[in-house]
């Protein structure tokens, strides 16, 4: 008989591969299948597809090329956020323009990798965003320690949080999870997520990624 313990544990990370080269799906396929705790549950070379296979699969992450043939990858990750808003996305691409790096942040990606990257890089990336944190090569943290360097003038999105709610945006800024905010602040994850849900309405953000990026740049 399967305890509920032991069925957690063999439960795999879902992943959905996002790219118009077959070579490239073709080797993140082969690196994932090989990981006990990972399992491919479909391929897209298009957005549109990528659409219609992730509401299918409702996968735990979807790796997201930029460039795509329909519409772009930042795009399908908006519509993606919309429609499932626990999927974490991170974008697979060459592209490190700053533009196109904040666009897919603020589109709701919880991550960014470089094609290149190295295998171990990947696979701890994928194991990473789905316990709640932002993987990012250290290229691109570079590029958005240095745009939170410049001042930016938006529209004040803190002014209404509760003392508890930036306690918990600034762990966030740190890089904790949900688990660490709870041990921090002595709270259940249960109210870290109440938290956090606030934080987004209020802050009128879809990702703990764009939420960081936004309280950082204001």
């Amino acid at each position: 008989m399967v305890t509920t313990r032991s069925a957690a544990l063999m439960r795999k990370i879902s992943v959905l591969l996002v790219d118009d080269h077959t070579v490239v799906r073709q080797g993140l396929r082969a690196l994932l299948s090989a990981e006990e705790d990972i399992e491919v549950v479909g391929e897209a070379e298009n957005g549109r597809l990528a659409v219609m296979l992730a509401r299918k699969s409702n996968p735990d992450v979807v790796v997201m090329d930029i460039q795509l043939p329909d519409i772009s990858g930042i795009e399908c990750t908006a519509k993606l956020k919309r429609l499932l808003p626990n999927t974490q996305i991170v974008m697979f691409t060459i592209q490190d323009d700053d533009e196109q790096v904040f666009q897919a942040l603020q589109a709701g990606a919880s991550g960014y990798l470089l094609k290149g990257s190295p295998s171990a890089e990947i696979l701890g990336s994928l194991r990473e965003v789905v316990r709640g944190g932002v993987p990012m090569t250290s290229e691109i943290a570079r590029k958005v320690i240095r745009s939170f360097q410049r001042p930016v003038t938006i529209e004040g999105p803190a002014e209404s949080l509760t003392a508890r709610e930036i306690e918990v945006l600034e762990a966030l800024v740190e890089g904790c999870i949900s688990k660490e905010i709870a041990q921090r602040l002595s709270i259940s994850i249960e109210t870290v997520n109440y938290h956090l849900k606030q934080i987004y309405q209020k802050m009128h953000v879809r990702s703990r990624t764009e939420a960081v990026v936004k309280y950082l740049r204001r």
